[in-house]
């Protein structure tokens, strides 16, 4: 059990902060005809189907949803993609992870689209951590929180309850 005080996002202030972040990416990509939204496996494609969903109830841009597999103990290994590259290149295509910690898992993530020709390319995260070990940052997050390096930030997708937490 999760101690109250730990609390930093309960879920209706996750689904708040989604929702803005799909205004967000829907104002930046207003005049795409599609829009591709991936996310990086488990908590990170968790978050793009939800931003996806609540995307599609704003926007008449059609949504192609992608899944980023990498390595997270090895990001330097291969990164794959659920979606064929043909189905991404010359698009607009949002990277979503949930927490952007020290940048190593998206910064690796993307590389592997800086191989492809794309029309826009933006990143969102739900927490932005502020402990950059690369030069990457989130174009759409939903909130930014200092803390010390040892402290830890999870977000737990369970059912319909989600919920992000510092240990």
């Amino acid at each position: 059990m999760i101690a109250q005080n730990n609390i930093i996002l309960n879920n209706i202030q996750i689904e708040q902060k989604i929702k803005r972040i799909a205004y967000q990416v829907y104002e930046t990509n207003n005049t795409e005809k599609e829009i591709v939204i991936a996310g990086i496996s488990k908590n990170g494609y968790i978050l793009a189907q939800k931003l996806a969903k609540v995307f599609a109830e704003i926007s008449p841009t059609e949504i192609i949803l992608c899944e980023v597999f990498i390595d997270k103990k090895n990001p330097i290994n291969s990164v794959s993609t659920s979606i064929e590259q043909h189905e991404y290149e010359n698009k607009a295509l949002v990277l979503v992870d949930d927490v952007l910690n020290s940048g190593t898992t998206l910064i690796y993530a993307i590389k592997h689209f800086l191989d492809v020709p794309l029309k826009k390319f933006k990143t969102a995260v739900l927490v932005d951590r502020n402990h950059k070990k690369y030069p990457v940052k989130a174009d759409f997050k939903g909130i930014s929180l200092s803390t010390s390096i040892k402290e830890h930030v999870n977000v737990e997708f369970k059912n319909e309850q989600t919920i992000a937490y510092l240990i």
